[in-house]
């Protein structure tokens, strides 16, 4: 039997039942998900999908990331609703695809474990399933698994076995809508061009679950634990003298009232006041000093900054006031005259995953 699978939180309860329904079948994992958006989280549900099939020693088999041909089929749906149309065609897209690698592979029969999350219609899933069943021969089967507590149970497994658990369905269309209803930033989809790892950004959870694996495979124990913090995030930024925009770097936690300011500054030593808006300049030279660094250029350290822990260091040299959240801004070397500082962040409440 082939077996979509969507995520580990809905898999590793759905295999286990499956496999105690139908002990003489012998079931395949199929990881299919050209939806899930962006890249690194498809990587992240990926990685936590393999563990769990290690776990239950299920074969797994990975799909094309087929993103483009996604877009291309929900072309047009882009601003349905959860259940509406678009979800049709993202079920009928990843359902086509699965009954064509059963038929591939000789199998007579396949399903989803999309049946057992409760954001998603049975009717929609059995209704998509069926009609490509018959297309390829084959049987579509869509157990119920979610009645008699099962949604209660696979939340206990999922906690007990520490699986990862996503808080959208993957969808880009999805979670803006599901962000905007929350009036919360969708920083999932915030990717700095300095690659730099962001508090609590996919790339960051990414990195907890690897070492969490590795951790595993070295019988090692470890905690995950949730805390509420104070996250930041830099929409635009730049500094223009003599209106010209002039390479810099912003430190984390950098804001600005209004987002915009004009002035001079006055310089002492390596550091420079701006004269209002309590901003903070500092040169290139002084910055590796404190950072224990050796760039040689602004645009060097903007492409290839140090992790955002090592930057909130670097701040708290600067300033001693732990709560400051005045821009501090890098730039090669001393400039006089006047400047426009545009800073467009962020400041916000959130929880993060902590490894232990």
């Amino acid at each position: 039997m082939l077996v979509h699978i969507c995520c580990a939180v809905d898999s590793h309860f759905f295999l286990q039942k499956l496999r105690s329904q139908f002990p003489n079948e012998k079931l395949i994992g199929f990881f299919y998900d050209p939806n899930i958006h962006p890249y690194s989280e498809y990587q992240l549900r990926l990685l936590d999908v393999k563990r769990s099939c290690n776990m239950l020693d299920i074969e797994l088999i990975e799909g094309e990331y087929d993103t483009a041909g996604w877009l291309e089929a929900v072309r047009g749906l882009e601003n349905e609703p959860e259940k509406g149309a678009r979800c049709s065609v993202c079920f009928d897209n990843r359902f086509e695809v699965t009954a064509k690698k059963a038929h591939e592979l000789g199998e007579k029969i396949f399903t989803s474990t999309l049946l057992t999350s409760p954001k998603k219609s049975l009717t929609q899933l059995k209704r998509s399933g069926d009609e490509l069943a018959k297309l390829y021969e084959l049987e579509f089967i869509a157990p119920d698994y979610r009645s008699k507590q099962g949604t209660q149970e696979q939340n206990i497994l999922a906690k007990q076995d520490k699986l990862y658990r996503q808080d959208y369905c993957g969808c880009l269309f999805g979670l803006t809508k599901q962000r905007e209803y929350q009036d919360k930033l969708t920083d999932e989809l915030f990717s700095p061009i300095s690659k730099q790892v962001q508090p609590e950004s996919i790339e960051d959870r990414l990195q907890i679950y690897e070492k969490r694996w590795e951790l595993e495979e070295q019988n090692k124990t470890y905690t995950i634990r949730k805390e509420r913090f104070l996250n930041w995030r830099l929409l635009r930024g730049y500094v223009a003298h003599a209106n010209n925009v002039v390479p810099s770097h912003f430190l984390p936690y950098s804001t600005l009232k209004k987002g915009y300011s004009r002035g001079k500054i006055t310089w002492d030593g390596d550091i420079g006041y701006f004269d209002r808006d309590e901003i903070i300049f500092i040169t290139l030279d002084y910055y590796n000093r404190l950072a224990n660094t050796n760039y040689a250029s602004i645009k060097e350290l903007i492409f290839e900054s140090p992790s955002f822990d090592e930057e909130v260091k670097v701040r708290q040299k600067i300033v001693a006031n732990p709560y400051n959240l005045g821009a501090i801004i890098i730039i090669d070397s001393i400039l006089s005259g006047k400047f426009e500082i545009v800073c467009d962040s962020k400041i916000y409440k959130d929880t993060r995953e902590i490894l232990y």
